[in-house]
């Protein structure tokens, strides 16, 4: 994975993917597939959470892209986005202190404390991130966090959840 080919403007180095999907194109087998990307994910473990089990998922379309023999996209969440966020916050920050263009949105019926809401919601997305970024498995209560099912629990020894009879 090349930072030069990402579309957004943060380096994933610089933070750690939480959930990622690779999808690919063309005659390539199965098996190849799945095989690189566990490579992948174990080449660059250090930028993969350890908290969040099975986060990488690939899918595979045998027909190519037209004018292509194999292509491949490669979504991820990464929580190195938090730098772009606190680019975007720190110039709202120097706009807002001037009060830039805040005219055009006021007269449309905006109020300020809504553009100071904003402020304080992206912050918080920006510390959610780092939180996330920080965590180790051991760290997770997974029930606490995301909740849990009633009617499914967790067998350990099979690995993933079983639903009780």
């Amino acid at each position: 994975m090349d930072p030069q080919n990402m579309m957004a403007d943060s380096d994933f180095r610089n933070g750690r993917f939480l959930t990622c999907s690779a999808i690919f194109r063309g005659k390539i087998a199965g098996k190849e597939v799945e095989e690189q990307m566990r490579r992948t994910q174990d080449r660059n473990s250090a930028y993969f959470v350890d908290w969040i089990p099975n986060n990488v998922q690939s899918s595979l379309c045998s027909v190519a892209s037209k004018g292509l023999n194999m292509s491949s996209t490669f979504v991820g969440n990464s929580t190195a986005i938090q730098d772009i966020f606190k680019r975007v916050g720190d110039q709202f920050q120097a706009m807002f202190r001037r009060k830039a263009f805040l005219h055009w949105y006021t007269g449309e019926g905006m109020d300020e404390m809504e553009f100071t809401e904003a402020e304080s919601n992206l912050n918080d997305l920006v510390a959610e991130y780092q939180q996330y970024q920080d965590a180790t498995a051991d760290d997770v209560d997974f029930d606490e966090h995301w909740g849990r099912d009633e009617e499914a629990g967790v067998d350990e020894e099979a690995g993933g959840r079983t639903e009780h009879q």
